[in-house]
């Protein structure tokens, strides 16, 4: 396993796998590399079936091993929402920002001790013989007014647990250890390391 396509065109995700998987070797393409390849639409009921979904079929169109992820963020309060819809909870065209408002006034009036929230990766690796998955999750709260401008997405109202920080406010590194992400692609790291 000399070369692995991330399915992302997620310049960030991009840089921060390559860095992540460069102490074991392995040569990291993306989608920028095949322009041929189309978006995957993410469709599927659950954040494992999107991630499967993309990897699949990055995999069987290039011929190589492929890595993709899919994130939803799962608030106690909304059973679970905005879950695998959380990239277009405000409509299939909403921005960052009308998601983390439709959020905010759906929390409206909820005290914080009720906020509970987690952050959910799952990372879907699948070669021509099998498929695997690796999930990571980071538990916090959603905050009541944006705080930051680092990160994107829900990254200004989310309080990771036992930090005064929200993600938007953290600084990358500290970020990265700790976020969902992280702890997917760790999994997977371990799993590479095993394997050898």
């Amino acid at each position: 396993m000399d070369t692995i396509v991330l399915a992302s065109q997620n310049k960030h995700k991009i840089e921060e796998l390559r860095a992540t998987l460069a102490p074991l070797g392995i040569e990291l393409k993306s989608t920028y590399d095949f322009p041929e390849l189309e978006e995957v639409e993410e469709d599927a009921d659950t954040l494992e079936g999107n991630a499967l979904k993309k990897a699949r079929y990055v995999c069987k169109k290039t011929g190589l091993p492929a890595l993709s992820d899919d994130t939803g963020l799962e608030v106690d309060a909304l059973n679970g929402r905005p879950g695998v819809f959380s990239a277009r909870y405000a409509g299939e065209d909403a921005r960052d920002q009308d998601n983390v408002d439709k959020l905010l006034d759906e929390l409206a009036g909820i005290p914080m001790e009720r906020r509970g929230a987690q952050f959910r990766t799952v990372a879907a690796f699948v070669t021509d013989e099998d498929s695997y998955t690796f999930e990571g999750v980071c538990r916090g709260m959603i905050i009541s007014e944006e705080r930051g401008s680092g990160g994107f997405g829900y990254d200004p109202v989310f309080l990771p647990a036992a930090y005064k920080k929200t993600f938007a406010e953290l600084e990358p590194e500290i970020k990265n250890e700790i976020s969902h992400r992280g702890k997917a692609i760790q999994k997977f790291y371990d799993w590479v390391e095993e394997q050898k």
